[in-house]
């Protein structure tokens, strides 16, 4: 598991939408699995998951981004998971660290 959480600043949906098109376009294997989206009084916040295939574990490495805004602050929380191919340990993450690398100059734009 990797997992970015921080602080963001900017507008909400063009955090989103750069977050979305840093994924997709950091891999050809890349897919959008589902989506959620919540809103109450001042609180918003959206949910993505993605997957991709992962070279380096030989199989398939998903990543949730939750993205929340309240009371005029935005907070990012990314955490990808799978890719290892081990039983019942971790035997490698690069495949969910190089997942998260493709977001990462997407969210230095806005800390």
């Amino acid at each position: 598991m990797a997992k970015i959480e921080c602080e963001l600043h900017g507008n909400f949906d063009a955090i989103l939408n750069t977050l979305h098109n840093a994924v997709m376009s950091g891999s050809s294997s890349a897919s959008v699995e589902d989506s959620s989206n919540f809103y109450t009084g001042s609180a918003r916040c959206v949910v993505r998951t993605y997957e991709r295939y992962s070279y380096f574990g030989n199989g398939r490495v998903s990543m949730n981004i939750t993205l929340l805004e309240s009371d005029g602050r935005i907070f990012l929380f990314a955490i990808t998971s799978g890719g290892s191919q081990a039983m019942f340990f971790k035997v490698n993450t690069i495949g969910e660290n190089s997942f998260l690398d493709t977001i990462r100059n997407a969210v230095s734009q806005f800390v």
